[in-house]
């Protein structure tokens, strides 16, 4: 069983915390996410154009890029968190250009020996992803698709194809941090998505609150926040760990007892 798998096998919902590469005192937040209670790490890999972000996370890969961060920077954050927590998931998320600038083998090589467990890349679509999604399962690490409320039926079946460890159903149309979809049509489209695939569905874009993620919670597999953990390493610098445990803390006990 991988750590993927084991985690949405809980009896609980799965609580995923993105905050972005080399934003502040990146192990330090992640060791303050962990510590509040996140079940699973979504790591942004810092990228000069995020067409899928919104303001607060363009500002965290501003911010990143500003103080010289690299993709052999980003992996050694990963390495570094994998010995520090060994049974963590922990998601790369990113854009197709610092994935596959040096061959899809590479970085799928390199994710594997940093101890990466999937793979979110943004910018390419399942009927273009002939070399990285093999690459990456190739590896052991799972390729991690999107789904929005744009995805019909007729081709969910090509989004989930080569998918692992899960789902992520975007909830709006649109970029992350800013909008947030009525329960009734996520409820509406994670039944739809489960109705031809049995990997867990997480639901993430837009979540900010722990009264939203414990509504979500009572409806999908998984919950994904990231905009408000990033616009709190933003505030707060040095002093986001306490922030970001706090925030996660609230977070899993709201979603725990939503489903209680």
């Amino acid at each position: 069983m991988t750590r993927l798998s084991a985690t949405f096998s809980a009896p609980h919902p799965a609580f995923v915390a993105f905050i972005t590469a080399g934003d502040g005192d990146t192990a330090a937040n992640l060791d303050a996410l962990v510590a509040g209670g996140a079940d699973v790490i979504e790591l942004g890999m810092p990228f000069t154009d995020p067409m899928a972000d919104g303001p607060a996370i363009q500002s965290a890969n501003l911010r990143s890029l500003g103080a010289g961060t690299k993709t052999a920077d980003v992996l050694q954050i990963a390495a570094d968190f994998r010995a520090r927590h060994p049974d963590v998931p922990l998601i790369l998320m990113g854009y197709a250009n610092p994935m596959i600038r040096r061959g899809p083998e590479w970085f799928s090589d390199a994710a594997h020996k940093a101890g990466v467990d999937g793979v979110i890349c943004v910018d390419i679509p399942p009927e273009e992803d002939g070399e990285l999604g093999p690459a990456l399962r190739a590896k052991g690490i799972a390729p991690i698709r999107l789904a929005t409320p744009t995805t019909d039926a007729a081709r969910l079946p090509q989004v989930l194809k080569g998918s692992g460890g899960f789902l992520y159903y975007v909830s709006v149309a649109g970029i992350t941090g800013k909008q947030q979809a009525a329960i009734d049509s996520i409820e509406g489209a994670v039944s739809r998505i489960k109705q031809h695939t049995d990997l867990p569905v997480a639901v993430g874009f837009g979540v900010r609150t722990p009264e939203q993620a414990a509504e979500i919670a009572k409806v999908a597999d998984g919950v994904v926040v990231g905009s408000a953990f990033v616009d709190l390493v933003g505030e707060f610098g040095k002093d986001a760990p306490a922030k970001l445990q706090e925030l996660t803390s609230a977070m899993v006990t709201a979603m725990r007892a939503a489903v209680a």
